[in-house]
């Protein structure tokens, strides 16, 4: 059965979100969730895990920050208000807090998600023999590699189908570092919609902001994966991921219906690849116009990236 897993950036739309065939709704707070579409406090959290509930749906709440002393620190009061509102799962990258739930016996089942790091069945395995029921598969895994990688799993493997790519992280405040130098007065958040690009290559956009956890840079083009689906069926890769932190409101809704329409196909046997075709034109037309397309490291030769 495929699964699919949506961020989401206010009531309202999780409130179109959880009218569509999805199954997981991701989000979270500003301290311990990294690149979300939108920041909820702890009363916004408790009402969008009741609403998730009430509509026969299920939370993944982001825990995926770089936790540093001062952070671990607040971690057992954090999971234990998670516990307590009843959080379906918690999505973890540092070992310290994957430690505390074990250790104080949380009943928070947890997918692992080390971005970059997470590229290898027997990584993925050693974290399910500790707990985790499943992992985020990194964006840079090309296609022959995730074939490989899929027959060893003993849990499952989330890859992202749509959103946008981070490629960069640093606690560092690189963007206000440069607005200090230059003597610009510039907002540096995501809102601002700042970006780079290479010196010979104009037409790059990397997509730049920062936050309290750094500087967090985006590749130039977000991934769509719609005519891969098949593919990734085939080989088992059955947990979706889309990520709408460049993509708000209404338009974010539309692209997951389209994610959901090829479900229900496939599903019923139904898929073709004039269906791809439909829905694919459907993706690039509701994508942003500024932002490319393109499948990521999908179609690489491991040989050339050796």
């Amino acid at each position: 059965m495929i699964e699919i897993t949506a961020t989401v950036d206010s009531f309202e739309q999780a409130k179109k979100l959880l009218e569509e065939n999805i199954d997981y709704l991701y989000f979270g707070e500003a301290l311990f969730g990294l690149r979300l579409p939108k920041h909820f406090s702890r009363e916004e959290i408790t009402e969008l895990v009741q609403l998730t509930h009430e509509k026969g749906k299920k939370v993944r709440i982001a825990v995926n920050a770089i936790m540093h002393p001062d952070k671990m620190a607040l971690i057992p009061e954090y999971l234990t208000f998670l516990e307590q509102i009843a959080v379906d799962e918690i999505v973890v990258g540092d070992p310290g807090v994957i430690h505390v739930l074990r250790r104080d016996n949380y009943q928070l089942p947890y997918v692992y998600d080390a971005a970059t790091m997470v590229t290898s069945s027997r990584q993925i395995n050693f974290w399910g023999d500790r707990g985790a029921v499943g992992a985020v598969l990194a964006r840079e895994i090309p296609y022959l590699e995730l074939v490989d990688l899929s027959k060893n799993l003993t849990i499952f493997g989330e890859i992202l189908v749509y959103g946008a790519t981070c490629i960069h992280q640093s606690k560092r405040p690189l963007l206000q570092n440069y607005m200090n130098f230059t003597g610009l007065k510039e907002e540096t958040s995501k809102d601002r919609e700042l970006f780079i690009s290479e010196p010979k290559e104009k037409d790059t956009h990397y997509s730049i902001y920062e936050d309290g956890h750094g500087t967090h840079i985006f590749a130039t083009n977000d991934v769509n994966m719609m005519l891969e689906l098949g593919q990734l069926v085939e080989n088992n890769l059955t947990h979706w991921k889309l990520d709408g932190i460049y993509l708000p409101g209404k338009d974010f809704v539309k692209m997951v219906s389209y994610f959901t329409e090829a479900k229900a196909l496939i599903e019923t046997g139904q898929w073709s690849e004039s269906e791809a075709t439909r829905l694919n034109e459907l993706v690039k037309a509701t994508h942003p116009k500024q932002r490319g397309l393109d499948t990521g490291f999908y179609y690489l030769n491991p040989d050339d990236i050796r």
